[in-house]
């Protein structure tokens, strides 16, 4: 990567070599610039998102409550306006220390033990990626909107619909509109 990048992403880092044991609260705000940062297909325009970051620094390892509240702007899938959709998300993270960096534990991730910070970039994310919904639909679409397009969707969406299969968030979703 280049050091410029490199510079960037630092800019989320969290210094937790100098704290105390106890509670310490960091704020950032996230914008455009901090998309770019990563290599995604997903649209994120103007997005207006204050990071709350809570650390609770013990002497063996360090927990990280990582809040993400704010909006991004999205396109009706339907009519094609643009809408602000509200993001609320939160995470809580055990950061532990060992060999080498390894995150395939869930929600622990462990960190070399001569890093002084640790870098929330992905983290943050993570979190605003997962609160962008896959069907984007503006609040101004009423329900009867609705109905009328499934009645007269085309072929094409129907197809689209079953490569989703896999995604378990969708057959949650299916499941709730069969048992109506």
């Amino acid at each position: 990567m280049h050091t410029h990048f490199m510079d960037k992403l630092r800019n989320y880092d969290v210094s937790f070599s100098g704290l105390k044991t106890g509670k310490h609260e960091f704020r950032f705000e996230i914008d455009k610039e901090f998309f770019q940062l990563f290599d995604t297909e997903q649209e994120f325009t103007n997005p207006k998102i204050a990071v709350n970051v809570l650390l609770d620094k013990h002497s063996t390892f360090l927990e990280f409550e990582i809040k993400v509240k704010g909006t991004v702007e999205l396109v009706c899938d339907i009519s094609n306006e643009n809408f602000d959709h509200p993001i609320e998300n939160q995470i809580k993270v055990l950061v532990k220390f060992g060999e080498e960096y390894d995150d395939s534990e869930e929600d622990v991730i462990t960190i070399p033990t001569s890093d002084h910070a640790f870098n929330i970039a992905q983290l943050i994310y993570e979190n605003v990626a997962l609160s962008i919904p896959m069907k984007k639909i503006s609040p101004n679409i009423s329900e009867d909107d609705l109905a009328i397009l499934e009645k007269f969707s085309p072929k094409e969406i129907q197809e689209e619909e079953e490569e989703h299969e896999s995604d378990p968030r969708w057959d949650a979703l299916k499941n709730l509109k069969n048992k109506n």
